[in-house]
């Protein structure tokens, strides 16, 4: 693996399975120093998280100490039930949750079944008794789209004029619907953020990022600029074509 500093964070590009094992041990890392407090792991929506989750529980990558001492969230989530293929939440359930038997009291769902404000206020309650005042996640990860959006930050957001000051929130995406997730905010309040980008779709999506001149706004994926000493990303060659 190759390392680099950029505006956006640490670069790591390497092999699938060694970025995928390089996420246990930022983790393991983290978790080593949360000793005292509750310990929160935010796991991401799409493929690349998915095929995580396989690695993980086929590797027995993670320890017994890490699965029972976590608290396991999603950071951010469609207003879909748990059992719809669209969850992000019942993907990791599915994926990972059950197979590696984690304390039911150990996972976090948003509560998709209020209206979309009511969510994120329960969320952010569960949050505060979890994390403390003044944090959000211990390890956050996040992915990248094709349209270089993360989180459910999409191209012309509202969250990036005015979050509130709240590290969670309700957003109308517009075309996507309503979602739940991280705020901009939230996201500086992260002790620790994975980004993971596999594969030749998201060789533009990146160089944009990383390269291109485009605002906040239409390349929502800059905003990790504000937190450049919390993000590592976790890339392959494939996805690090032009940069």
């Amino acid at each position: 693996m190759t390392e680099t500093i950029t505006d956006y964070g640490r670069l790591i590009i390497g092999k699938r399975d060694d970025l995928f094992a390089k996420v246990v041990a930022i983790a393991a890392a983290e978790k080593a120093k949360a000793q005292s407090r509750h310990f929160t792991w935010a796991l991401s929506g799409g493929q690349t998280p998915q095929e995580w989750c396989r690695w993980a529980v086929q590797r027995r990558a993670l320890t017994h100490d890490l699965i029972a001492e976590t608290h396991f969230t999603v950071s951010d989530e469609r207003l879909v039930p748990l059992n719809d293929e669209q969850s992000n939440f019942g993907s990791a359930e599915r994926l990972l949750f059950e197979p590696l038997a984690v304390p039911r009291d150990h996972r976090h769902p948003w509560v998709v079944a209020y209206e979309p404000q009511e969510a994120a206020e329960a969320y952010r309650r569960t949050w505060l008794i979890l994390a403390g005042p003044g944090r959000s996640y211990d390890v956050c990860m996040l992915g990248l789209g094709e349209d270089a959006h993360t989180a459910s930050f999409f191209p012309a957001t509202p969250l990036f004029e005015d979050d509130g000051g709240l590290a969670f929130a309700a957003v109308d995406a517009a075309t996507k619907g309503w979602r739940l997730t991280i705020t901009p905010t939230g996201l500086r309040l992260c002790r620790s953020i994975i980004v993971m980008v596999l594969g030749a779709s998201k060789t533009a999506a990146l160089w944009r990022v990383m390269h291109g001149n485009e605002s906040w706004s239409d390349v929502p994926a800059k905003i990790l600029s504000t937190a450049p000493d919390r993000v590592t990303w976790l890339v392959d060659s494939d996805a690090a074509a032009k940069l």
